[in-house]
């Protein structure tokens, strides 16, 4: 794919079939394209979808194909296509005859047990979330501590004896070490576990199924993984990859067996289908903000805000119960590792200390300042956010070999570790280390006796604790030219550090950032205004400089306040707080979308926003769809089903069933829906009519048959079915959905996108007047349009 080109082919929407060869493909719900077909001019051509077409017009040289042979060194990347790589989460409920008598049969008593047990599994979520972040957090801690320790031996006795070059490479060979291990457990056994692992929650809480995201060896990388970046000196934070866990344990727990070990447990049955996994794994999410920030409330409004499209009373307060539980386990644990049982009040993994309400106090003339504040961290969020989708571009065209990643990942590891050297060496801003400095690590380096260089506080710690430290510091503890200088490496560093083949979160460098800008802000407004120093206390332009920084980047408003109100344990700054990161976001979305919103974009993900966009209204569901439709009978020859799952080229997920389906395609009446995973159940267990009528003792199939197969179905190839059977017929009304959603084919857009997102559908069947099937809308029919610089755009579609 050297040379990818646009052409939108507008033919009319059913009258004409086009020319021979140019066959509009069956795109329901379809994963692939149909393979290309060789046109006279010479170039490839093939139609995707029902609007456009992407013309590959230069022809593959031998070195080419010689490469592609190989591994290429260079993976051409277009941001303006759409993978056909993701399938859809079905959130709607499968209301067949199989699912209705099986409700009507359960008892008032049954309902109870189901509800009681959503409350057990979302309270396991909580206590298991909780204690993963125990572990992390203890482990991260005892390594950092051993590694400063070693470090701060050798700077210490080379200072005096000169060779503190060892005493870099020391730290250098350390980092690289931890950082090495990290790297080859993400890049070698489970790529997915990179980052933080928000982008790929929000996909699977819009309804993306994203390969292998919710395994449980992605949770075994994520957490060392996670743990070696931090102990390796990244410029990286262990609270984003806690929501990723979180997620993971939720899907995990909720389904009562592991896929991965092969063991079932034999309970939480009711629950293994796509409508339960999704509730959970928004609580697991929210378990894993509540675990990382002790914000309970928070979480659940992350969960609101980023992902749940379809949510509820009970869906609340689940969710709530969830996050609770984790905030506890996660203090309860602590309490006991700190040898102080009982004392509950280290909520979360990041801890901003508590903030007086006297040092506190803010006035009518500071909004403005910190609506300024706010705009400056929208346009440095957004400068970040550019430079890392630039970078992110970069390492998917060249650095796409999981040796390069390692590789690539030690690098950061060496030149983080020697440019903090560097500027702990060169600095000069030395502090009296009095009795209220509760520095971890002071390096006196060249500073006098009784003084402790000021730099390797921010630099030569874990980044939660040099945040801490920015916040709480007594006014004094940091000159403004180590404050600059340190904004200024460390902005770069985390710029550099994100989006590599390693676990780590963006939130707490991005709060590092936002508390060391924003507490020189504070120094030079007490040092140029006049009583500046009664009111413009650093610690408290630390803490807005952070939020906006933070909001800046990624661009939550109403979680973000609330976890940012929570962790500091202070409401009085909710409103401050609150117009900082509106304008951080008005600010920033006029340049750059958010960081997850590009790495979801990157990923070529089909990604429903909340609305349509705005200039829709003139695109009718007729215009959407895709079309003809592959449909089924009632009841259907065996050896048709399995040709039809057996094409690769047209690899369907949802199947229309219709009364009779006509030799000339022409639409037949609606009865119903089936999915691809039914059917090749259904295969599995032979359910022949043929057969049902000579073995009249053979058991009926039963809803636990669908539910012991999911989520992992078994390919069509792996059921085999003999040329007698092939002539068998299928009977599909009692498996088939007989009230699938559908929409006249004149709806506009906008009315479409509702009904698809706010409902979770999967496939939403376009019929006329007659109801008759004339096409099917799937998720990437919708995703495909959106707002461009140029008014509405379309995407293409491509296996990527």
């Amino acid at each position: 794919m050297a040379n990818i080109t646009k052409k939108v082919s507008w033919s009319s929407r059913g009258d004409e079939s086009g020319p021979a060869g140019e066959e509009t493909p069956l795109l329901n719900g379809s994963e692939q394209s149909r393979p290309l077909t060789q046109m006279s001019s010479g170039s490839t051509k093939f139609q995707i979808g029902r609007l456009s077409t992407v013309d590959l017009e230069e022809e593959i040289t031998t070195e080419e194909q010689e490469s592609a042979r190989g591994r290429p060194k260079e993976i051409p990347h277009n941001e303006k296509l759409l993978s056909l790589k993701y399938e859809s989460l079905d959130y709607d409920n499968n209301e067949n005859q199989l699912f209705l008598e099986e409700e009507r049969r359960m008892s008032f008593m049954a309902f109870r047990c189901v509800e009681i047990s959503r409350w057990v599994i979302c309270g396991l979520i909580g206590l298991l979330t909780g204690l993963i972040a125990c572990f992390i957090d203890i482990v991260v801690e005892q390594l950092a501590e051993l590694k400063y320790k070693v470090i701060k031996e050798n700077i210490v006795k080379f200072t005096e004896a000169g060779g503190l070059s060892i005493s870099l490479i020391l730290w250098v060979v350390l980092n690289c070490v931890f950082v090495m291990l990290g790297a080859i457990m993400v890049a070698f056994f489970e790529p997915i576990a990179a980052g933080s692992g928000i982008p790929q929650i929000k996909c699977y809480l819009n309804g993306v199924k994203i390969p292998r995201v919710v395994r449980l060896k992605t949770l075994l990388v994520k957490v060392l993984g996670v743990i070696c970046s931090v102990v390796g000196g990244l410029a990286v934070g262990k609270e984003g990859p806690m929501i990723h866990s979180g997620a993971v344990v939720a899907a995990g727990v909720s389904q009562g067996r592991s896929t991965s070990l092969k063991r079932d447990f034999k309970i939480f049955e009711y629950f293994r289908r796509d409508t339960e996994k999704r509730d959970f794994v928004s609580a697991g999410a929210a378990a894993g903000v509540s675990a990382a920030f002790g914000a309970p409330v928070g979480g659940v409004l992350f969960s609101l805000e980023e992902g749940a499209s379809f949510w509820n009373q009970m869906l609340t307060w689940r969710i709530f119960f969830a996050s609770m539980i984790s905030t506890f386990t996660l203090n309860f644990i602590l309490s006991i590792y700190h040898n102080k049982p009982g004392d509950l009040s280290n909520p979360g993994l990041i801890n901003f200390g508590r903030f007086e309400s006297e040092v506190m106090e803010y006035n009518l003339y500071e909004i403005p300042l910190f609506m300024g504040m706010g705009a400056l961290g929208g346009m440095l969020g957004a400068l970040f956010n550019v430079l890392n989708y630039w970078l992110t571009i970069f390492r998917i065209r060249y650095v796409h070999r999981p040796c390069l990643q390692v590789m690539e990942a030690m690098l950061v590891a060496a030149v983080t570790a020697t440019v903090a050297f560097i500027m702990i060496y060169f600095s000069t801003d030395c502090q009296p280390l009095g009795p209220d400095h509760n520095e971890e690590y002071p390096l006196q380096l060249f500073c006098a006796d009784g003084e402790y260089n000021s730099m390797a506080t921010a630099f030569f710690n874990t980044p939660e604790r040099s945040v801490r430290s920015l916040l709480h510091n007594p006014r004094g503890t940091y000159n403004a030219l180590t404050l600059g200088l340190f904004t200024l490496t460390y902005f770069f560093l985390a710029c550099w550090t994100y989006g590599l083949s390693v676990s780590a979160g963006v939130f707490i460098p991005s709060l590092l950032i936002g508390a060391a800008w924003g507490r020189l802000c504070g120094i030079l407004l007490a040092s140029t205004t006049p009583n500046g120093l009664t009111w413009a206390d650093p610690g408290k332009y630390a803490l807005i400089g952070a939020a906006a920084q933070l909001g800046g980047i990624v661009r939550m408003t109403l979680s973000l306040t609330v976890i940012m109100v929570e962790a500091t344990g202070n409401v009085t700054y909710g409103l401050p707080i609150m117009l900082v990161l509106m304008t951080a976001k008005i600010v920033g979305d006029y340049f750059q979308e958010g960081l997850y919103d590009i790495h979801i974009k990157l990923q070529s993900v089909p990604f429903l926003h909340w609305e349509a966009p705005a200039t829709s209204h003139w695109l009718t569901a007729r215009e959407v769809m895709s079309s003809p439709v592959t449909c089924l009978n009632r009841i259907e020859k065996v050896g048709t089903i399995v040709d039809i799952l057996s094409n690769t080229s047209t690899n369907h997920n949802g199947f229309p069933v219709v009364a009779q389906v006509s030799v000339d395609d022409e639409p037949a009446k609606l009865c119903g829906l089936i999915l691809r995973s039914q059917l090749i159940v259904l295969l599995k267990h032979k359910v022949f009519v043929e057969l049902a009528r000579s073995r009249l003792s053979q058991r009926k199939l039963q809803l636990k048959d669908f539910r012991d197969a999911y989520p992992r179905f078994p390919p069509i190839q792996s059921i085999h079915v003999s040329q007698d059977e092939r002539e068998c017929m299928m009977d599909l009304t009692e498996f088939m959905n007989p009230t699938p959603y559908t929409v006249p084919q004149e709806t506009s857009l906008p009315r479409v996108f509702k009904l698809f997102r706010a409902l979770g559908l999967r496939h939403l069947v376009v019929v006329d007047d007659a109801n008759r099937v004339v096409g099917l809308v799937t998720r990437k029919d919708l995703a495909r349009y959106h707002l461009g610089k140029h008014g509405l755009e379309e995407l293409q579609l491509a296996q990527t």
